[in-house]
């Protein structure tokens, strides 16, 4: 009986070594084959560095001002009687806009007018009697007295009248009428805007290390959203005396012609300034380069060797690289790529060192240096 037991034990050891020796032999082998096929190559698309022309500048976001504007309102209250405008008139300095209803006042401004003519012929017919020592100094002064007052009252009402009626104080474009006839307005309540908008101002602020490179009379280019196809060309005019303690920037005003008013009071604009001259350096499109806590890289392809078909066999090679100012899609390499270099533009997430590839160009990332947005 133990005989049996220990032959079937040697059976079934001997079977079981079998299967355990061939599923070793089979690991091995695929793991043989896999080796000597080698690593698949990753699809990518590439571009090759060079240099380009690089004009060094300024940029900022900055504000659109009305060279003088304001939301116009009555001094003093009263009934709206006349309006003399028509919304979006251009208007000149001292156009009458709206007239208040002013009855009143016109009525005690005869009634005071009257007074001072009486006044005033009193006066002169005490001059008159004191020349001929008919009455004292203290008569023709008192009479004098009365006589500017008179004037004084007069004054006084015709400039309330003249409040009543409401002028444009500066030539410009009028905007969106706020009232209507018949409407009681108190004081300060708005009637209607008026911007005088050729020439327009542009507001913007720059770090105060930019100070060294602005001066009055500088050119800027702005680009507006609503326009953009369309550059917009100005100078500085005012750079601000005081540097602003909170972020250390300093306000920059410039001014610039805007004849067929497409520029408004209120716009946001970006704003460029060369302060340079033009300068050579090695570009890539951003999507090239890779950024993490160790730094910047990029990949590098190389030549290794050929394939069984005679082709260049290309490798993947990661390389560090110090990256400078960045201008649309396109962003300066300062160390790290030489010209003529070809470098990965995506597909990055799936190499490392070492993996071979194969190039397709068909579809290539932005490198525009001044992107616009295009038509859907």
């Amino acid at each position: 009986m133990t005989k049996r037991m220990l032959i079937m034990l040697v059976v079934v050891g001997l079977v079981l070594g079998g299967i355990f020796g061939f599923i070793s032999f089979k690991g091995r082998m695929i793991k043989q084959f896999m080796t000597s096929q080698g690593e698949p190559p990753q699809t990518v698309s590439t571009t090759t560095a060079g240099f380009q022309k690089w004009l060094p500048k300024l940029e900022a976001i900055g504000s659109l001002r009305a060279v003088r504007g304001g939301d116009l309102s009555a001094e003093v209250p009263g009934i709206v009687e006349e309006i003399h405008f028509q919304q979006g008139d251009n208007v000149k300095t001292g156009d009458s806009l709206l007239q208040l209803r002013a009855h009143d006042d016109i009525a005690r401004l005869r009634s005071l007018k009257a007074s001072a003519e009486l006044a005033r012929i009193t006066y002169q017919r005490s001059q008159s009697q004191f020349r001929a020592n008919a009455i004292s100094q203290q008569v023709l002064d008192t009479d004098r007295a009365n006589l500017d007052v008179a004037i004084a009252n007069l004054a006084q009402q015709q400039a309330l009248v003249d409040k009543k009626n409401i002028r444009a104080p500066f030539a410009g474009r009028l905007g969106i009428r706020l009232v209507d006839s018949g409407q009681y307005l108190t004081e300060g309540t708005p009637i209607v805007t008026l911007q005088a908008i050729d020439p327009i101002f542009v507001d913007f602020f720059l770090p105060q290390q930019t100070l060294g490179t602005l001066k009055a009379g500088q050119s800027v280019i702005l680009g507006i959203d609503a326009y953009p196809a369309q550059k917009f060309i100005g100078e500085i005019s005012v750079i601000n005396p005081k540097v602003d303690t909170n972020t250390r920037n300093v306000q920059i005003r410039a001014t610039l012609k805007n004849p067929e008013h497409r520029l408004l009071p209120g716009m946001y604009a970006t704003v460029s300034i060369a302060t340079g001259q033009p300068q050579q350096h090695v570009t890539l499109p951003r999507t090239a380069i890779t950024f993490n806590p160790y730094g910047a890289t990029v990949f590098r392809l190389e030549n290794n060797g050929r394939d069984q078909a005679g082709k260049p066999r290309l490798i993947a090679k990661q390389t560090f690289v110090t990256t400078g100012e960045t201008r649309g899609d396109q962003i300066v390499i300062i160390k790290g790529v030489n010209e003529s270099d070809t470098v990965v533009t995506s597909g990055q997430i799936k190499l490392r060192n070492g993996t071979p590839v194969l190039i397709d160009n068909s579809v290539q990332p932005g490198n525009d240096a001044d992107p616009q947005p295009k038509d859907q």
